[in-house]
């Protein structure tokens, strides 16, 4: 099978605002695209990259926090216990330029399939569970822009 050649897809496109479909079955496909996706991140400096972020809407994710800790290639990632919070200035691939000083759990423990369908539990805290938050937020259609304060609305009556 060849090869799709993947980019990253920017602010303002609809398959970063999609929720995304589960994987029923994990197939070569499967593996091929998280490899891709893997070597797109690290081409770039990424710490994580998300299907939606090249045009793909399954759930997907790639991550690797740079500390040893090696690279996840996760299927059908899930949040299932959030502990603690932090604050961080988080950056996105798909909004380039843009920090924005986010509150999200200090620790998290997930639920994934890796690339041959084994059933993984992965207990991460800061940076990781982060990374981790960010990535499943790719997965529900959430960019970092979400999290910045709303604009007091214009229209709104001034003092005389």
């Amino acid at each position: 099978m060849k090869e799709i050649e993947l980019k990253i897809k920017l602010l303002g496109e609809d398959v970063l605002r999609q929720a995304v479909k589960p994987v029923d079955k994990i197939t070569e496909s499967h593996r091929k695209l998280l490899s891709q996706m893997a070597r797109l991140m690290y081409s770039i400096d990424g710490v994580g990259l998300a299907a939606p972020q090249v045009g793909i809407n399954e759930a997907l994710i790639v991550v690797d926090p740079r500390d040893g800790t090696g690279l996840y290639k996760l299927v059908n990632p899930k949040i299932i216990k959030r502990d603690g919070q932090q604050d961080s200035e988080e950056g996105c691939l798909s909004v380039p330029g843009v920090g924005v000083k986010i509150k999200r759990a200090k620790k998290v423990v997930l639920e994934a399939q890796d690339e041959t369908g084994k059933s993984l539990v992965i207990e991460a805290e800061g940076f990781l569970a982060n990374i981790f938050q960010h990535e499943l937020d790719h997965l529900n259609g959430k960019l970092i822009v979400d999290y910045l304060p709303k604009e007091p609305n214009p229209k709104q009556s001034k003092n005389k």
